[in-house]
């Protein structure tokens, strides 16, 4: 069975954004450092990320657990990225999202 983190992280607008600019650029560059991460070969992106409710949830792979977790960890703490993430750890036989055990990012 692959294991999988969740990256959960609150779908909050970027407070200094332009009128009638896109809200949520953090979106983008998480995206693109996970990207980054996968060229390295250090994790791998699951699936496409995408909104759940108040949060927007990206998928990772690839890697033993600490390894996404370190991964996720430096997700919450890129420039912009919204406080309040958490990784969940499951797998992919969980039947949703949020799914597993919860971890508060970034991990220490």
């Amino acid at each position: 069975m692959t294991g999988i983190v969740e990256i959960h992280i609150p779908l909050t607008a970027a407070p200094d954004g332009a009128p009638g600019a896109y809200a949520y650029p953090w979106i983008d560059r998480v995206e693109d450092f996970l990207v980054e991460l996968e060229d390295e070969g250090a994790v791998e992106v699951y699936d496409d990320g995408e909104e759940h409710g108040d949060a927007y949830i990206f998928f990772i792979s690839g890697a033993d657990e600490a390894g996404l977790l370190a991964a996720a960890s430096r997700v919450a703490t890129l420039d912009g990225v919204p406080t309040g993430a958490f990784a969940m750890v499951t797998d992919e036989a969980a039947p949703e999202f949020g799914m597993g055990r919860r971890v508060a990012l970034p991990v220490s």
